[in-house]
């Protein structure tokens, strides 16, 4: 089959692909000189929609309305303004085979693209309970949430089970927030994890209770310490009830299972340097390969601020580094132009109910709480400090304004310096508002 080429290929259409996509544009872009393969039938949009407002029972999401790059104040990429500016959408196209010396990829029908430069945008996927062989998680109505198509497999699911109970398998991102989701939607939900609290990569035990207790209040029943081992299922096929571990048997009409993801790096095993379990790159997401750049989840890049290589999974990075990227393709272009390294501030946020946090910085050292961290209470506004080697590393607040947030952005850049942790707790978020 006869090759197409392309100047600049992006492998992904996830949230990188995008915004690498609208910098293109801005910075001067031909028409027919970039591609977008994706294995997903859409034009990229903002993912972390599907967890949020696309199950919302009123007023939901749906495509077009969330496209890129909407999720950042942006103008919306509808499938015309990619045909507008001369960009091949090559949807629906899995590439099964990347030969990175040859620049040449293969889909599963046969067609070969070449590229003079790539961005892999592959992000991750979900891992599966099947992947680890857990009786019965084959089952029907056992959901996973990634992609466009399985959110719109859990949305006729909620419709078909109305007022039926469902079991979240895991107490992350996805846990906290599909446990919300599926609350609103009037079904019994109850979360199971192995951790002794939830969002342990990111959350204290003193950030983790409050959500634990304002979940509990709103009838979300709470198991930890314990995993699902295996799933029954009825005469159909669909599943009925969820083995836990410790003996338990949990009903279920519905389950949806968020115990993280992985990136998807398979296709350039053994060609280009990995770290961390993703592609090394160094600060403009060039790779150990000519023309080839890796951005979002799959890079490990070097993170300025701790003086150290890290490989970031959230939305906000997948943004900024597909533009870095592009902006460093540009550059190399033209001779002699010289960018900035990419100087990330880490940020992760969440909204789930009437909750809303955003954390910046980074999560080690010693921790102060402070505020009103009760779940009773009718306003709940509460934060954490994170303190090490006398400096102020990472900030997490819920229910900040604005204004409140850009303040606790700064000062996890600035990283003040903390003499007593004491008086930091008594001054609670004044201290950050008046750095």
């Amino acid at each position: 089959m006869a090759s197409k080429h392309f100047k600049h290929v992006i492998l992904g259409g996830g949230v990188a692909a995008g915004y690498a996509a609208r910098e293109f544009v801005k910075l001067g872009l031909e028409a027919g000189e970039l591609a977008i393969i994706s294995k997903e039938a859409v034009a990229p949009y903002e993912r972390p929609a599907l967890s949020k407002a696309y199950l919302s029972p009123q007023g939901a999401a749906r495509l077009p309305g969330f496209h890129t790059c909407v999720g950042s104040g942006g103008e919306r990429l509808l499938p015309e303004w990619y045909a507008e500016k001369g960009i091949e959408l090559i949807l629906s196209t899995e590439i099964v085979k990347a030969d990175l010396a040859s620049k040449t990829l293969t889909s599963a029908a046969g067609s070969v693209f070449t590229f003079d430069n790539l961005i892999i945008a592959t992000g991750s996927t979900v891992i599966k309970l099947t992947d680890f062989g857990v009786q019965g998680a084959n089952a029907n109505n056992i959901f996973y949430l990634r992609e466009i198509d399985d959110a719109d497999k859990l949305v006729a699911a909620i419709q078909q089970k109305k007022n039926g109970k469902a079991v979240i398998v895991g107490g992350g991102y996805i846990g906290l927030e599909l446990g919300a989701a599926l609350k609103i939607n009037d079904l019994d939900v109850t979360m199971v994890y192995p951790e002794p609290w939830c969002m342990p990569r990111l959350f204290t035990s003193g950030i983790a209770s409050f959500y634990e207790g304002y979940y509990a209040n709103k009838g979300i029943k709470i198991v930890k310490g314990t995993v699902a081992v295996g799933f029954d299922s009825d005469a159909n096929g669909d599943v009925t009830a969820v083995k836990l571990k410790d003996g338990r048997v949990l009903d279920a009409d519905i389950v949806v299972v968020g115990v993280g993801g992985r990136p998807l790096t398979t296709l350039f095993k053994g060609q280009v340097e990995e770290e961390k379990g993703g592609i090394k790159t160094d600060g403009f997401f060039k790779t150990s390969v000519s023309g080839v750049y890796a951005v979002g989840d799959v890079a490990t890049f070097p993170l300025k601020l701790y003086n150290e290589l890290r490989r970031v999974e959230h939305v906000d990075h997948a943004r900024k580094s597909a533009e870095q990227a592009v902006k460093a393709i540009k550059a190399s272009e033209e001779e002699g132009k010289q960018i900035e390294e990419y100087d990330y501030l880490p940020y992760f946020y969440s909204r789930a109910f009437d909750l809303s946090w955003q954390f910046y910085g980074d999560n080690v050292g010693d921790t102060v709480l402070f505020g009103d961290n009760d779940p009773a209470s009718a306003k709940p506004k509460f934060g954490s400090y994170w303190i090490k080697d006398g400096r102020l590393v990472g900030v997490f607040l819920e229910a900040g304004t604005p204004e409140e947030n850009k303040a606790i952005a700064k000062i996890a850049r600035l990283q003040p310096a903390v003499e007593d942790l004491e008086q930091l707790k008594n001054e609670g978020l004044a201290f950050a508002s008046n750095v």
